[in-house]
């Protein structure tokens, strides 16, 4: 059953839905377990530099349990989250993106980083998260520097927060404009997928230097990628570029 959690710190309300609202969002956050059995998890901090107290809200949108708080930040000051998705929200064996809403014209700073631990071991060196401010929409978007090996892993992460299921298309590039593959992927409204390069292109073995250019009508989508060192799980999100039909 999907039940609704509320996390109010200090009480605060959700403010007129008049005012104006900056929104910045991490493409994902999560606590999980990987494929390698290492359990990955991100923090968060929330930094309020628009130079007057504010009132914000963050919620994990596309996770089994919609999980939501809100509070207050005064000016200057900041807020650090361990592990959002189990320490503030309850929440295990989880991905969503973060929507992070801020009542007023200019978002407050927003920081992602994401990290592996095996065994409750030394985590793996921070993977810092790039940030989306506002709703951008590009219908084709890039992401570069890929790689699949023994040494190295990638995952793709496509996210439809949509009302109207999206489709996407994903060609895989070594040189810029000869595609080696192709993958359609059709994502349910409200829904998000984030899987290993060859399961969405089982053909091609092993490489690196590769590009995918990823195509899509809909709006209200992002896409991603994260390049894995098998070593040491040291991970390089990777931010998808404008591309042009």
């Amino acid at each position: 059953m999907r039940s609704r959690l509320f996390l109010m710190l200090f009480l605060t309300a959700v403010p007129a839905a008049a005012q104006e609202v900056a929104t910045a969002v991490v493409p994902v956050v999560g606590s999980v377990v990987g494929a390698t059995m290492v359990r990955w998890k991100t923090d968060v901090e929330i930094v309020n530099d628009t130079g007057s107290d504010v009132e914000f809200s963050m919620e994990l949108p596309l996770s089994s349990e919609f999980a939501e708080m809100a509070t207050t930040l005064t000016r200057g000051q900041s807020l650090r989250y361990p592990d959002i998705a189990g320490q503030l929200f309850g929440l295990d064996h989880v991905l969503s993106p973060l929507v992070v809403r801020t009542y007023g014209r200019r978002s407050v700073t927003v920081r992602a980083s994401v990290y592996a631990i095996r065994d409750g071991g030394e985590p793996s060196p921070l993977e810092p998260l790039t940030v989306v401010l506002g709703s951008p929409f590009y219908p084709v978007r890039i992401l570069d520097g890929l790689a699949f090996s023994d040494d190295f892993r990638t995952n793709i992460g496509l996210v439809n927060f949509g009302e109207r299921d999206a489709d996407f298309v994903l060609a895989l590039q070594r040189l810029p404009g000869r595609t080696i593959a192709v993958s359609p992927v059709h994502l349910r409204a409200g829904s998000m997928i984030h899987t290993s390069i060859q399961s969405l292109f089982p053909l091609i073995s092993s490489g690196s230097g590769f590009s995918i250019v990823v195509e899509t009508p809909s709006r209200d989508t992002y896409v991603y990628a994260s390049v894995i060192e098998s070593a040491n799980h040291a991970g390089t999100f990777i931010a998808p570029r404008v591309g042009l039909r």
